[in-house]
């Protein structure tokens, strides 16, 4: 068999290749025997590469007035800001002259299909994992995380509101969406059987976000890590939330992408530094987190620190002093919304 121009040209051996060195690892290091402690880097946005392999999404697609852009933002050694995505456009709920459309509004980007290895399709698999991670910073608008997977119906998409320390609830901003109220009917038809916890404007305990205080960082002001369960995402299609609710089938994960569907006319931003999954915040990567989100930075997670062994190693005095110091990552209590 020869390959054909297409797949050389776009890597079709390098993508073996990377699959065939990860699993070798995983055998290599038997890490399929126990948790993973390590991240799972699935986009990482400082390689510009990242950003140009996503495509976005907008409502001009059906002849209406939103706009949507990615562009890569370089780093900023000054204010340890690192090189990241930079998700921003405008939203408008003006209704195009085709009659056939009734709801415009909307924008989003996810990446591209990553194409074929030598075993076939290629797919995140994040089966070992609880949390998908994002690293962002967040105009305080209403994004939604939206998963899709190798599912029995195509369309499927796995959803969960992306809940910051910024994020700004309904009740807060009546005048933001006086201009675009959700009948009841539409309420009713996008959530028959009641609002899923993982989409309401208050966020879910199983959510790990920072309840930090503090109003500084040692990086750019407003970074911050957001943890969502795999186990917490709503099966959706075409927006709507259906049933029977299964669980995202984590071991064929197909794109991961962002949404703002609030449909408030208006700018928006939202900067993408990373997106991985994991277990909770290790060793590997809480250096990085505490240089970049500074203040706001999630706390070392001692499950993950110690492999959850029973008998885990003391910490060295300072970093248990630096430990007592910290947030708790857990929780809501102390949290306050902008308002």
């Amino acid at each position: 068999m020869f390959p054909t121009r297409r797949l050389a040209s776009q890597g079709f051996f390098k993508r073996s290749a990377d699959e065939f060195g990860r699993l070798s690892r995983i055998a290599w290091n038997t890490e399929a025997l126990h948790t993973p402690t390590k991240p799972y880097n699935l986009l990482n946005f400082e390689d510009e590469a990242t950003t140009t392999g996503c495509k976005t999404m907008a409502d001009r697609a059906v002849g209406g007035f939103s706009t949507a852009s990615l562009d890569h933002e370089p780093a900023d050694p000054s204010s340890n800001t690192p090189s990241h995505a930079r998700f921003h456009g405008t939203i408008s709920t003006k209704l195009p002259e085709n009659w056939r459309v009734e709801r415009t509004g909307y924008a989003a980007f996810r990446n591209q299909d990553r194409g074929f290895w030598l075993l076939g399709r290629l797919y995140w698999d994040v089966d070992p994992y609880a949390y998908l991670a994002l690293r962002i910073k967040s105009d305080g608008r209403r994004y939604t995380v939206n998963v899709q997977t190798d599912a029995v119906v195509e369309t499927d998409i796995h959803q969960h509101r992306l809940y910051t320390r910024h994020h700004r609830v309904r009740q807060e901003q009546p005048e933001a969406y006086e201009s675009n109220p959700e009948s009841p009917d539409a309420a009713e038809d996008l959530y028959p059987g009641g609002m899923p916890a993982a989409l309401s404007d208050v966020p879910p305990e199983s959510t790990i976000i920072s309840t930090s205080t503090s109003t500084t960082t040692s990086g750019s002001d407003g970074w911050e890590t957001v943890l969502l369960p795999f186990s917490s995402f709503v099966r959706t299609n075409y927006g709507f939330v259906v049933e029977p609710q299964t669980s995202l089938t984590r071991q064929r994960v197909k794109s991961i992408g962002i949404g703002l569907t609030d449909r408030v006319d208006g700018p928006f931003d939202l900067r993408i530094h990373k997106i991985w999954a994991t277990n909770g915040m290790g060793e590997a990567d809480i250096e990085e987190e505490r240089r970049i989100c500074g203040g706001n930075a999630l706390p070392l997670d001692e499950g993950v620190r110690s492999g959850w062994t029973e008998q885990s190693e003391q910490l060295p005095e300072k970093e248990s002093k630096q430990k007592s110091q910290e947030p708790q990552q857990k929780g809501l209590k102390g949290l306050k919304w902008e308002e």
